[in-house]
């Protein structure tokens, strides 16, 4: 009897150490995601406005050359995917800084953000009056 709950201890204790290692090497397979929301200067969200970002190639480290433009959505955010930077950038590059410009009407208003990989990073940009 004795002998059997070793038995059973002594095959639990490698599958939960199996379960253990298993689940700390797994890698994160989460999007770089960058959010923006735009706001007016009375707070509201703006929808329709020009989202562009531009890779800060002064930053330490530097970020490489990158940029996208989208446009900010009926509900005032845009959502734009920062894997294809994250990919071309290499696998030791985990973070990247980034100039935001938005355009909207005749108004600009800029911005700066850091993008880490496998993560979303959110942003509010304010227009001028």
């Amino acid at each position: 009897m004795a002998s059997s709950k070793i038995m059973k201890k002594l095959l639990f204790l490698p599958l939960l150490l199996l379960v253990l290692v298993t689940s700390i090497s797994c890698e994160s397979k989460d999007p770089a995601v960058l959010k923006v929301f735009v706001r007016s200067s009375s707070n509201q969200l703006v929808g329709g406005a020009k989202v562009i970002i531009i890779g800060d190639q002064q930053s330490n480290p530097a970020t490489l050359d990158f940029t996208d433009t989208s446009f900010t959505n009926s509900s005032g955010f845009s959502v734009i995917d920062m894997d294809e930077y994250f990919n071309t950038s290499g696998k030791e590059n985990t973070t990247g800084y980034f100039d935001i410009v938005v355009k909207y009407n005749n108004k600009i208003a800029t911005g700066y953000t850091r993008c880490r990989i496998h993560t979303t990073s959110v942003e509010t940009i304010y227009l001028p009056n």
